[in-house]
C-alpha cells in the first residue's frame, strides 16, 4: 500500500508586529506614486490652501514632494499627524456622517510612511487675534524621532522618497517612470477640475510640466480636458432640493474610442460610481455612434448625511442613500440639456431654438410646416412610389418669404407695401435653420440663415425625425399603420413564414400586416404611416430577423429602441433623392421642433453653421 502523507500540524496564531501590520495596511491606501500624490493634496486642500506645488522625481518613485501654503500642523501634533487614525476632521459619529473633507481616516501619512522615507514639515498659521504665526519644524518618520527647526514662510511640505525601499515584492510592479508620471498626472488633473480656486504646478525632473492659475470653472476645464472639449460641450446646471448637478457635457459628436474623458465628482470627489456612470450613458442612448464613450466633466453636489463614502479604501466609490432619486435626477438633468437643439453646433451654450412661439412664424400653417407638409415628407415616398406632395408653394407665405428672403425671385404683392405678408422683417426674424436654398449631390441640403449657411446631412436629419416620432407612437399605443396601395410580395424561408404566424398580435401592434401567400412567400398589406416611404420587404424581413433572435418580449422591451432606431433608418429619405425647396423646407421646420435633431440615431451631428465671418476669412473678403 502507497505510504500516507502525515497532515502537518497547523501553525499557531499570533500577533503581527506593528511594523508588518503597517506594510500590509498600506497596501489599501498607497499601490502606486499616484495614489501616494492623491492622498497628500487632499490634505493639502483640507486645509485651506490656494496655491499647492508638486515635485517628482522617477515618476514619483524616488521623490514626491507637496508644498502648500494651508493651516500647517502645530510642532505638538507633528508626532499624532504621522500617527495611524489621528485626524482633525473628525471627532463623533455623526461628523462620520457628514463628511465634509476629502480626507477623514486620518491613516493617509502613516500608512506612507510605512513603505517610504517621510517627512513633514509644518509652520502654523496664527489664528485671528492670536498673534503671528509660530517657528517652522521638520519631523521625520523614523522611531524616536523628534520635531526639529527648519525653515519654511507658511503651510506644510510632505516629502516622500524611496517608495517601496523596504518591501521590495511590491516595488517590483511598479510601472516605468514615463508610466507612472502620467498616473500622477491624471490625479493631479483630476483633483484639480474640482477646486478652481486652487493654483497648482507640477514639476518632473526638475521640468514644469503643468501650471493651473487660480480661475474660474470654465477656465480651469479648457486648462485640462482643452479647447476643443469646451467649445463642443454645453453647460450642465440643474437643481431640485438637495440636488445640484453642474458641470460640461460634451456633445456625442465629441466621443471618444475609451472612457479617458469621463470626470465624476460628489461633493467635490473624484468617484468612478457605476450609477452616475449608467445615468450618463443613459442620457447620451441614441446618440452614441457605435461602442463611442461620452466624454463629460459632471460635478454632483448632495447632502453629506445622504451619501456613504466610506466604502472603497481609496475612496473611489460611494453609495447613495436613495440611489434610484440620484439616478433619475441626473439622467434626467443631462437628458433634457441634450435633447435641446443649439442655435450654432459646438457652441458651447445651450441656445434653444424658439420652435415654440407658433405665433411668431405665421408662414409655418403654410406648406413646409402645415400638416400636409409634414406628412408628405415624415411618409416621404421613395423614387418607384413617385414624388412628395407638399402645399402649393406659394400659398400663404413660406415659399413668399423665402423668394423675398433671397430675392431669387419676386413674390406677389399680398402686402400694403408691396412686401409680402409673411416674409421675415429682417435677417435675425429668419427660423433658426432659415430657409433652403439648393440641394448639393442629393445629399446635403444648403439652407441661409441670419448667420450665414447652413448645411444639413438630409438622411440623418429624417432618421432623427422618425425616430422621435415611433417613440412617441410607440409609448403612448398610437402606432398607425397604412394600408399599401398594391401589396408587396417577397420570398421567405419557412422560419420566415413560421415568425410572422407565430407573432402576429406583436406584429400588428407595431403596425404591420403580413400573412403567408404560399409556401414561400409573405405578403405585407400594412406598414407603419411614419414608415411609408420605405421599402415594405426590407422592413419586414428585419422585423422578423429581430423577432427571431431576440424574442417579441425584448424586441418591445429592452430592446425597443435600437429596433425603433433600425426602422427610422429603412424609413429616411435617401441619398441621391432630389428634393423640391418645398420638402426641404419642410425638413428644416421638422428639424427644429425635433429633440435631439442635432444629431442622428448614431451620434453623427446631422447640420453644421458655416457664418459669414468664417466665409469672409477663407476668401479673405476685407484684407
Amino acid at each position: 500500500m502507497p505510504a500516507t502523507t502525515a497532515t502537518p500540524a497547523p501553525a499557531a496564531i499570533h500577533l503581527l508586529p506593528d511594523l508588518l501590520i503597517s506594510q500590509i495596511a498600506a497596501g489599501e491606501v498607497v499601490d502606486r506614486p499616484a495614489s501616494v500624490l492623491k492622498e497628500l493634496l487632499e490634505n493639502a486642500l483640507d486645509a485651506g490652501s490656494s496655491t499647492i506645488q508638486i515635485q517628482l522625481e522617477e515618476g514619483g518613485i524616488k521623490l514626491i514632494r507637496v508644498s502648500d501654503d494651508g493651516a500647517g500642523i502645530a510642532r505638538d501634533e507633528l508626532p499624532l499627524a504621522l500617527t495611524r487614525h489621528a485626524t482633525s476632521k473628525i471627532r463623533s459619529l455623526d461628523d462620520l456622517e457628514r463628511v465634509g473633507t476629502l480626507g477623514f481616516r486620518g491613516e493617509a501619512l502613516a500608512s506612507i510612511a510605512g513603505v517610504a522615507r517621510v517627512a513633514l514639515s509644518s509652520r502654523r498659521q496664527g489664528e485671528p487675534g492670536n498673534g503671528p504665526p509660530g517657528h517652522a519644524w521638520q519631523l521625520r518618520a523614523e522611531p524616536g524621532a523628534a520635531p526639529e527647526p527648519t525653515a519654511l514662510l507658511a503651510g506644510t511640505v510632505v516629502e516622500m522618497r524611496d517608495l517601496y525601499y523596504n518591501t521590495p515584492a511590491r516595488r517590483k510592479f511598479l510601472k516605468s517612470d514615463a508610466t507612472e508620471f502620467a498616473h500622477c498626472a491624471e490625479a493631479v488633473k483630476r483633483i484639480a477640475l474640482a477646486h478652481p480656486d486652487v493654483g497648482f504646478t507640477l514639476s518632473h525632473n526638475g521640468r514644469v510640466s503643468l501650471h493651473l492659475q487660480q480661475s474660474d470653472a470654465r477656465s480651469r476645464v479648457g486648462a485640462i480636458l482643452g479647447g476643443d472639449f469646451l467649445a463642443e460641450s454645453r453647460p450642465l446646471d440643474a437643481l431640485a432640493g438637495p440636488l445640484r448637478v453642474s458641470g460640461f457635457c460634451a456633445l456625442p459628436a465629441y466621443s471618444k474610442a475609451r472612457n479617458d474623458a469621463q470626470y465624476c465628482y460628489v461633493n467635490g470627489r473624484f468617484v468612478r460610481d457605476k450609477l452616475l456612470v449608467h445615468a450618463l450613458r443613459e442620457a447620451y442612448q441614441d446618440q452614441l455612434h457605435g461602442s463611442r464613450y461620452p466624454a463629460y466633466c459632471v460635478f454632483l453636489e448632495i447632502d453629506p448625511a445622504t451619501v456613504d463614502v466610506n466604502v472603497h479604501p481609496q475612496k473611489t466609490e460611494v453609495r447613495f442613500r436613495d440611489a434610484r432619486a440620484v439616478h433619475q435626477f441626473v439622467f434626467h438633468a443631462v437628458q433634457r440639456l441634450l435633447s435641446t437643439p443649439s442655435a450654432a453646433l459646438g457652441g458651447g451654450e445651450a441656445r434653444p431654438l424658439p420652435y415654440a412661439d407658433q405665433s411668431r412664424w405665421p408662414e409655418r400653417a403654410a406648406a413646409p410646416s402645415s400638416e400636409a407638409g409634414a406628412a408628405a415628407f415624415s411618409g416621404a415616398r421613395a423614387p418607384y412610389q413617385g414624388t412628395l406632395q407638399v402645399g402649393e408653394p406659394n400659398s400663404a407665405g413660406t415659399m413668399s418669404a423665402y423668394l423675398a428672403f433671397v430675392g431669387a425671385a419676386h413674390a406677389p404683392d399680398d402686402g400694403l407695401d408691396g412686401t409680402p405678408a409673411h416674409a421675415p422683417a429682417t435677417e435675425n426674424d429668419l427660423p433658426p435653420l432659415g430657409y433652403a436654398l439648393a440641394q448639393l449631390h442629393g445629399v446635403y441640403i444648403l439652407a441661409q440663415n441670419s448667420q450665414g449657411l447652413v448645411v444639413v446631412d438630409m438622411h440623418a436629419a429624417h432618421e432623427r425625425i422618425l425616430y422621435e416620432k415611433l417613440k412617441v407612437a410607440f409609448s403612448e399605443q398610437q402606432m398607425a399603420s397604412q394600408a399599401l396601395l398594391i401589396p408587396a410580395v417577397f420570398g421567405a424561408e419557412a422560419i420566415d413564414i413560421a415568425t410572422a404566424e407565430e407573432h402576429g398580435d406583436a406584429l400588428r401592434r407595431l403596425g404591420f400586416d403580413l400573412a403567408p401567400m404560399g409556401p414561400r412567400q409573405l405578403v405585407v398589406r400594412r406598414v407603419p404611416a411614419l414608415l411609408q416611404a420605405a421599402d415594405p420587404a426590407t422592413l419586414a424581413r428585419t422585423l422578423l430577423d429581430e423577432l427571431r433572435e431576440h424574442g417579441v418580449s425584448e424586441l418591445l422591451t429592452a430592446r425597443r429602441n435600437e429596433f425603433l432606431a433600425g426602422m427610422a433608418c429603412h424609413g429616411a429619405v435617401r441619398a441621391r433623392r432630389l428634393l423640391s425647396v418645398a420638402e426641404m423646407n419642410a425638413l428644416l421646420r421638422q428639424m427644429e421642433e425635433t429633440d435631439r435633431a442635432d444629431h442622428c440615431n448614431h451620434g453623427r451631428p446631422t447640420w453644421t453653421q458655416l457664418t459669414m465671418a468664417e466665409l469672409d476669412r477663407h476668401f479673405m473678403r476685407g484684407r
